[in-house]
């Protein structure tokens, strides 16, 4: 085992220098540069060459990557240039709210949509199997962005129940944990609907089809004619077999809960990861992308 994790640590090491190479030149080679978003027509030849220098992006491609990378491992991901702080410190501030929108979403599909596919399963080539079927493709359809816009403006314009975009009403910043957490309750009503419509359409197709190769396994008709009631064949003995590859796929989508979903986020102004992602791209924020990344 310890061979084995050793082995596996050693790999790591090459898989991400040459991750970090190929999205430091991603990121090189896209038009513009930081200082396009500095232009200043006050501001002198000599002042603009300073300021390209101070930032090191007048230098060739592989002199910043060697700097990047040399300050990186000394555990400084360095400065943004569009907020003026430290990488970490920016990404540590917007890591709270990715977590709670992601692993809210993360949870509420799971409960979810595990039910529901039990039960499509159970009555398979039912109405009720047809309508999920129908609403799990309509979920995985329909684009993140427009269902977003159209919660905003049916729930947020139309009714006035939910609030349009930030995480907490201005005002409330300071008020007692119990408002404060009411309040952020609130603007996570819509953002985690739409996060969660997709992951719980793909998830209850996950359990469906996994439930229905089960429910025809040899073991099942034998605890069947052993008398047992089909509640307890259906969710002692054959969920927890189906729930197998279900579980695994749940694994790979953790890193997801850090990640932050871009479109979701930029569509409700939720300040995580997602939207400081885009904002980075937008003013071509090398130390901020290579760090989020």
């Amino acid at each position: 085992m310890r061979q084995f994790l050793i082995r596996r640590i050693l790999q790591l090491v090459p898989t991400l220098f040459g991750i970090s190479v190929f999205i430091f030149l991603i990121i090189s080679a896209a038009p513009g540069n930081p200082m396009s978003n500095l232009i200043d027509p006050n501001l002198s030849k000599e002042a603009f060459q300073r300021r390209a220098e101070q930032l090191g992006v007048d230098k060739p491609v592989h002199v910043q990557y060697i700097t990047w990378l040399r300050h990186t491992l000394s555990g400084n991901l360095g400065y943004s240039i569009r907020f003026k702080k430290p990488v970490t410190e920016i990404i540590k501030s917007r890591l709270f709210p990715t977590f709670l929108l992601s692993f809210a979403s993360l949870f509420f599909s799971f409960i979810i949509a595990v039910p529901i596919g039990v039960l499509s399963a159970t009555k398979q080539y039912s109405r009720m199997d047809y309508l999920f079927t129908i609403l799990a493709m309509a979920g995985v359809s329909i684009p993140v962005f427009f269902l977003g816009i159209a919660m905003i403006k049916i729930f947020a314009f139309d009714f006035g129940w939910f609030p349009i975009n930030n995480m907490v009403t201005p005002g409330l910043e300071h008020a007692n944990w119990l408002e404060r957490a009411k309040d952020i309750g609130h603007h996570l009503v819509l953002p985690l609907f739409v996060l969660s419509a997709a992951s719980i359409a793909s998830w209850l197709r996950y359990v469906r089809s996994s439930m229905l190769e089960v429910i025809r396994q040899d073991y099942i008709r034998t605890a069947r004619a052993k008398g047992l009631s089909e509640r307890v064949v259906i969710y002692k003995h054959a969920l927890r077999n189906a729930l197998l590859p279900v579980i695994t796929i749940l694994g790979l989508s953790l890193p997801y809960v850090f990640s932050g979903a871009i479109i979701t986020e930029t569509v409700f102004t939720w300040p995580g990861m997602g939207t400081l992602n885009i904002q980075a791209v937008i003013s071509r924020d090398y130390p901020l992308l290579m760090g989020i990344n």
